[in-house]
């Protein structure tokens, strides 16, 4: 996929991907936002196998992978972050007693690692063929430090340059805010600002969701 320009005047980083990548997954694909790629794989629902599991619905975990040690708090972070979001996606009363696992590997990350793995999570739920409420799509941005301006997917060499940063999921449906993380020193105008264009080019990542499901379902 190429570079977009969306109607805010701005670039987007090209997104690619892989599906059914993994043959020991229920669903799984390598997504690329840019040079930031993240690997993502999903088994379930499968038997529960502790007594904490919820018996009324089927209950989610997120294993976070970084490409280089042990997992840091950052990485439990996003651990969190894609376990809450996917809970919001995935209809959980339909296997009670039962759970999903996603397994997600960091590949790269030049900037946007956050958005770019609960696409991935996104994305390998809807190739496990799980059911869902609706799909989600994340997009960043980042507010620079000299000249305030809003720059949409940033890539790690923009961010140094970064005031705040900014990744919001938003569901397929009425483009809700379904997650968000923000760093940095910002008003509440800015925040409003930065979710309003997010939301906005989340649309981008959705029109690229159906692409790569055409490609591989007879029915849409």
């Amino acid at each position: 996929m190429t570079e977009d320009t969306t109607e805010l005047n701005c670039s987007l980083r090209p997104m690619n991907c892989e599906i059914s990548l993994l043959s020991r997954s229920d669903g799984s694909t390598m997504f690329m936002q840019g040079d930031t790629t993240i690997i993502a794989g999903v088994n379930g629902p499968l038997e529960a196998r502790s007594q904490k599991m919820a018996y009324d619905r089927v209950s989610i975990e997120v294993t976070y992978t970084p490409l280089k040690g042990p997992a840091k708090v950052d990485d439990r972070l996003i651990e969190t972050y894609i376990k809450e979001t996917c809970e919001s996606a995935i209809l959980v009363l339909f296997h009670p007693n039962t759970m999903v696992c996603i397994n997600l590997q960091e590949m790269q990350d030049s900037g946007g690692l956050l958005a770019c793995a609960i696409n991935a999570a996104c994305l390998a739920l809807i190739n496990s063929g799980l059911s869902m409420k609706y799909t989600i799509a994340a997009m960043s941005c980042m507010i620079e430090k000299e000249t305030g301006e809003v720059i949409m997917d940033p890539n790690s060499l923009q961010l140094k340059n970064a005031r705040a940063e900014f990744t919001y999921a938003f569901d397929s449906i009425k483009k809700d805010v379904v997650c968000c993380h923000s760093i940095g020193q910002f008003s509440q105008n800015e925040f409003l600002t930065c979710m309003n264009k997010c939301r906005q080019v989340s649309q981008y990542v959705f029109d690229y969701y159906r692409e790569v499901i055409k490609k591989y379902a007879s029915v849409i």
